[in-house]
């Protein structure tokens, strides 16, 4: 019997002497390896922009309500053909219908109001301005925010990949330097990439709006309100930003 107890004790060890000897490369992997965190980004003026509409229509009649919605949607549509936008730079979301919920003694709803977006994709920035005031005639809709981007956003974020790497790599090498060590091949790389959008508030242009008074008995009536001029506008750069950490082997 403490033969047989002998064995299996043997059998065990060996066992055991094995699975150290297998996971063996793994210790050695992190001991001949260099973990470095960098940073890297890509500065670029935007070259594209997008005007975002709402669109809001309210009527006791359902039809009007809806009619005037889409009239309204379809000439930003115009408008945005007049300024040379091709159709695929407009996106018109879908209306939606909100009965009002005060009810008559019919118990029929008091008003209906229709509600959507349009969005206007700008390149040619010079055209910013002439959209938002031919915009801003239309009662029904209402400028919500202007936003700018980069039309090849791909792109800039590999190249702030590739200058978080190239600090990941000047890194590694400057310290095992020190002494007197190689940098070798990647062994691992985890990658964060952040892009910031340009965005325009221009509520505030637009409440500067000038009112014009003419007295009575001279051409044009009177009180008459002109419509908000909204001047040039120069977005900031748009900076796209990554983060790299990376395992290095030690040659």
């Amino acid at each position: 019997m403490k033969r047989y107890l002998s064995t299996i004790l043997f059998v065990l060890v060996f066992a055991v002497a094995a699975k150290a000897q297998a996971q063996a490369p793994e210790i050695r992997f992190v001991a001949d390896t260099l973990v470095v965190q960098a940073d890297g980004s890509f500065e670029s003026n935007p070259d594209m922009a997008t005007l975002t509409f709402d669109i809001d229509s309210q009527d006791k009649d359902l039809k009007v309500a809806y009619s005037n919605a889409a009239q309204a949607a379809q000439r930003i549509v115009a408008l945005a053909t007049q300024n040379g936008l091709g159709k695929e730079d407009v996106v018109l979301g879908a209306l939606t219908l909100a009965p009002s919920y005060e009810r008559d003694r019919k118990n029929r709803a008091k008003s209906y109001r229709v509600q959507g977006e349009i969005a206007l994709k700008v390149r040619d920035f010079a055209r910013i301005g002439p959209l938002l005031d031919g915009a801003g005639e239309e009662g029904i809709i209402e400028f919500r925010s202007l936003t700018y981007s980069l039309q090849d956003e791909e792109a800039a974020k590999e190249r702030a990949v590739a200058a978080a790497m190239r600090s990941a790599v000047g890194r590694a090498t400057a310290a095992l330097a020190q002494n007197n060590q190689k940098l070798g091949a990647v062994r691992y790389a985890n990658l964060d990439v952040r892009q910031l959008i340009g965005v325009t508030n221009l509520y505030s242009m637009a409440s500067t709006a000038e009112t014009v008074t003419v007295e009575a008995g001279t051409s044009g009536g009177a009180n008459r309100s002109t419509a908000p001029t909204f001047p040039a506008v120069s977005p900031e750069k748009i900076t796209v930003s990554a983060t790299v950490q990376a395992a290095f082997q030690i040659q």
